[in-house]
């Protein structure tokens, strides 16, 4: 998702330099128009910064490790941070950022890579009118919807917590219906034709089914980003003191599949899980 949002930047005519632990994305990116020159010759002179990453610590890392971003842009500056976390570290890193005179707009978005690469993804925003005005020319050219949640970070991770809930139980949900119906004959293509077009569908069964029909889990989202979205989830719920048990049961069919050693494969491998459990055959894998 950070390199769509990289390429919608650059097609939206910004100067825009993308630095990844994989270097050969760096070199994709140059190749394709993003600037050149290493971060720490640059930093001084950006406007803002897009921090797509796995997790809170990652994030962390990013913006106050050993070569943070935070201390070192300039005032006025704006990081948009848009992985899924606690909504209280969202909060403690706008405050930590306060502190060198950057902006820090609480942005967890969704649509994934596809909608990255194509500047139509949903951000779920948070922060104050100063962090909304400077991030706008990185909304207008990655996000098709803004969600204005408030004007402090925290309540944009709090409703990402809230999709992500939906979206873990669907896509888990998706695959035990899936596989279900394989039980009673039922064809993986025959499940995707009729139940996209009846009140069972959901968009992740309508967006991962597919994948499975086709046999191809190439990540676009992997197994292993549940355990930590749903962990998160968890996590808040059981501060609220709110028991979410349909979340647990989702968790825990990813946490078999990362387990089993699907964890890079795209979420929907997910049914693997239910197909090893019931001794049937997934498409692709006879």
């Amino acid at each position: 998702m950070g390199y769509g949002i990289a390429a919608s930047l650059l097609r939206a005519g910004h100067i825009v330099h993308g630095f990844d632990v994989m270097e050969s994305a760096v070199t994709r990116f140059q190749a394709e128009g993003g600037a050149a020159g290493a971060l720490d010759d640059v930093v001084s002179d950006l406007a803002g910064a897009v921090v797509v990453v796995l997790n809170a610590a990652q994030t962390e890392d990013v913006l106050f490790g050993a070569n943070g971003l935070a201390p070192r842009l300039p005032r006025g500056a704006v990081i948009m941070a848009c992985a899924t976390v606690p909504p209280e570290f969202a909060r403690e890193m706008a405050g930590r950022c306060a502190e060198y005179g950057v902006h820090y707009l609480d942005a967890p978005i969704s649509g994934g890579s596809v909608k990255a690469g194509l500047g139509q993804l949903s951000a779920m925003a948070s922060g104050t009118p100063e962090a909304f005005a400077s991030a706008k020319p990185i909304l207008d050219a990655t996000a098709e919807t803004v969600f204005e949640l408030g004007d402090a970070a925290g309540a944009g991770s709090a409703m990402k917590a809230v999709n992500q809930l939906l979206a873990g139980v669907h896509i888990a949900t998706m695959a035990e219906a899936m596989t279900f119906g394989m039980t009673q004959g039922v064809k993986p293509e025959t499940f995707v034709e009729v139940i996209s077009k009846c009140a069972g569908t959901s968009w992740m069964l309508e967006n991962r089914a597919p994948h499975i029909v086709a046999g191809d889990y190439t990540p676009h989202s992997s197994v292993d980003i549940w355990p930590k979205d749903l962990g998160i989830v968890l996590d808040i719920a059981k501060s609220a003191k709110f028991s979410a048990p349909i979340t647990a049961a989702a968790l825990q069919q990813f946490l078999a599949a990362s387990g089993s050693g699907l964890g890079r494969e795209d979420d929907a491998a997910v049914a693997k899980v239910y197909a090893r459990n019931a001794g049937i055959t997934l498409p692709g894998d006879d």
